[in-house]
């Protein structure tokens, strides 16, 4: 039995690698003409909703500390973002969008409402809402066989 499960976990782990870079390369595209890569995309739409830290960033997104505050530092010299002070963490600031930013990110909508309506189609509406929640659920349980997140530290 152990064989078996062993390639459904490398199947898993590969459909998921090409589906990841599948995503990455839509994602470039859709980010291009707004003047964003799909790592500035993905910080900003961190933040659209509330301002975080680098590290709060970091978790929801499942990149490193390191990683995201070199993409926030250069969303910031762009003027896409900028840094709040943080009333829990002084050295910790907030990032969040700037007008420019939610504008960048707008000129992203049409084309983003386009894909998911083109693979909710392709997919059936029941099967893309079963997709995410699959995804979703796997993730969860990655998370408590693996003992969690790893705790991401500020400098």
């Amino acid at each position: 039995m152990s064989r078996e499960r062993q390639d459904l976990l490398s199947r898993t782990a590969l459909g998921v690698f090409r589906l990841n870079g599948q995503l990455l390369a839509v994602s470039e595209e859709l980010a291009r003409p707004a003047g964003l890569t799909a790592a500035w995309w993905q910080v900003l739409g961190a933040v659209l909703r509330e301002p975080l830290p680098v590290s709060g960033i970091a978790r929801v997104m499942g990149m490193t500390r390191q990683g995201v505050q070199r993409v926030a530092d250069l969303l910031v010299r762009e003027g896409l973002a900028e840094y709040l002070p943080n009333p829990a963490h002084r050295r910790a600031k907030l990032l969040t969008p700037t007008e420019q930013g939610r504008a960048a990110i707008a000129r992203i909508g049409p084309g983003h409402a386009a894909l998911a309506d083109r693979l909710a189609e392709a997919l059936g509406e029941p099967a893309f809402a079963e997709t995410v929640r699959v995804l979703e659920r796997l993730s969860a349980v990655l998370d408590e066989v693996t003992e969690g997140p790893k705790p991401v530290t500020e400098p």
